[in-house]
């Protein structure tokens, strides 16, 4: 806070006489903002430092409970508790503001050479030089998200925007090549030694693996006679030109807005292009109908357990993208497992949270009954360690043994479990739909289950307690 009044301050008025008599320096002299500091003799920085550490020493170690904040300053005071609360609470939101405010004007002026003002009169900054340039358009103006262009170089700046204008020129070229063979191809061979005709060539991607090597060869040949022909020409007048005369006008200002809605093109087929390149390889075609391309193995789970709106299926890591059926199905039985014992946990998490426990002893050896034991993570010290032992042998015994993943039967359908794993408890569902419907209320309550869980155990963590205050009971 009193460095932010100390970056206002000085603009509206200093103090009067010397600074530095010895240096002859005013507080006049001093410009405002972080072009001061090489102003400040080395004798001034060395009293701030000596009055900083003076005040740290003597008030700034005091943080107990009783004088958290206080430190000596009497400003912020009250006879009166809740009032007092009320301005220290307060001076910390006001405290945290300038916090932001300070640290937004040391970068504000470091770019501009000012903490404020209107930021059309710093046109030295570089972040300034190519705001007037082809390309700066509404809505986004210039954009610079990598901080390329901070240095100002103008030289540098032309060399990437010739290399956009000829990308762009590319990636239009390369839909129109995308799109024209979809409808039409040239008549007559690509290659009359191989009796290799322009029809026999796939479209997309696929074409790669079907044009000689001499086409290759032609290809680069060409390409590299038009780049060394026009490609190196980057100076200021010509730059976007490169040869091309479609884009053209006498009229300056006509002429600008063509060369900028090619610009904008051209970003748009720099996407477009990508994107027909990651579909065509996942889908094996640049378009069409999604649900004609079964053979892609995106889909080789689309009608799996789990696929339910609003998402569908969702996969973001790609894990599944390889389309390996005995992955998916570990993955699957590990799923339904987790989210089993998730919803357990959870329940767990509920009883004991409002009060409930077994009646008797926990470990009569010990002396510890279900009433003492704590609930939540507390509980992990009052657990006698053969406890733990009961535990892990239970678990193994019912993960090996028990209810032994089968290969030979559905994700998580084990032999000897019926509802609620009690074997044989009711016979297998008859009706497909109602039995697919209820599998896959399983895997939803099983994932709301897992994030819930381990939403408890954050916030008990880091409330301490597992108790009914944490759900507002």
């Amino acid at each position: 806070m009193l460095a932010c009044m100390g970056y206002i301050t000085p603009e509206y008025t200093k103090f009067p006489g010397f600074l530095s008599p010895s240096q002859g320096l005013k507080f006049l002299d001093i410009p405002n903002g972080l072009a001061a500091i090489s102003k400040v003799p080395a004798l001034g920085w060395v009293q701030i430092l000596c009055f900083a550490g003076f005040i740290e020493g003597r008030d700034g170690l005091k943080w107990d409970n009783a004088s958290r904040g206080d430190l000596g300053w009497k400003v912020i005071t009250s006879d009166d508790p809740e009032i007092l609360k009320q301005k220290r609470a307060a001076e910390l939101a006001n405290g945290r503001l300038a916090m932001m405010a300070i640290i937004g004007m040391f970068f504000q002026d470091g770019l501009t050479g000012s903490a404020w003002g209107d930021w059309s009169v710093y046109t030295a900054s570089p972040l300034r030089a190519f705001e007037s340039e082809l390309g700066v358009q509404d809505p986004i103006g210039f954009w610079d998200p990598l901080g390329l262009a901070t240095d100002g170089n103008v030289q540098t700046f032309n060399r990437r925007r010739t290399i956009e204008f000829k990308h762009g020129r590319v990636s239009m070229l390369a839909c129109m090549g995308y799109i024209t063979p979809e409808y039409t191809k040239f008549p007559g061979f690509l290659s009359p030694s191989q009796s290799l005709k322009f029809s026999d060539i796939p479209n997309g991607l696929a074409a790669i693996s079907k044009v000689p090597a001499l086409g290759w060869v032609q290809i680069l040949c060409f390409a590299g006679f038009i780049e060394g022909r026009d490609g190196l020409k980057w100076d200021n007048e010509s730059r976007g030109d490169l040869g091309w005369k479609v884009i053209t006008s006498d009229d300056p200002e006509i002429l600008k807005q063509k060369r900028a809605a090619e610009l904008a093109n051209g970003r748009l087929a720099m996407m477009a292009i990508i994107g027909m390149f990651f579909q065509d390889g996942l889908t094996g075609s640049a378009w069409g109908d999604w649900a004609l391309y079964t053979g892609s193995p995106l889909r080789a789970f689309e009608n799996e357990l789990g696929v339910q709106a609003p998402v569908g299926y969702w996969d973001p890591l790609g894990l599944g993208k390889d389309g390996d059926a005995d992955v998916f199905r570990r993955r699957r039985v590990s799923e339904i497992k987790h989210g089993r014992i998730a919803m357990i946990a959870t329940i767990g998490y509920l009883v004991t949270g409002l009060g409930y426990r077994f009646p008797g002893m926990l470990s009569p050896s010990m002396g510890t009954s279900f009433e003492n034991c704590p609930g939540g993570l507390e509980a992990i010290n009052v657990v006698p360690a053969l406890g733990w032992a009961q535990w892990f042998i239970f678990c193994g015994m019912i993960d090996t043994g028990f209810f032994a993943d089968d290969p030979t039967r559905s994700p998580g359908d084990f032999k000897n479990g019926g509802i609620l794993g009690v074997p044989n408890a009711s016979g297998p569902m008859t009706d497909a739909e109602g039995r697919k419907r209820k599998l896959n209320a399983e895997l939803a309550n099983g994932r709301l289950a897992m994030v819930a869980i381990m939403g408890m155990l954050f916030q008990n963590g880091t409330v301490q307690s597992a108790g009914t205050e944490m759900w507002g009971f």
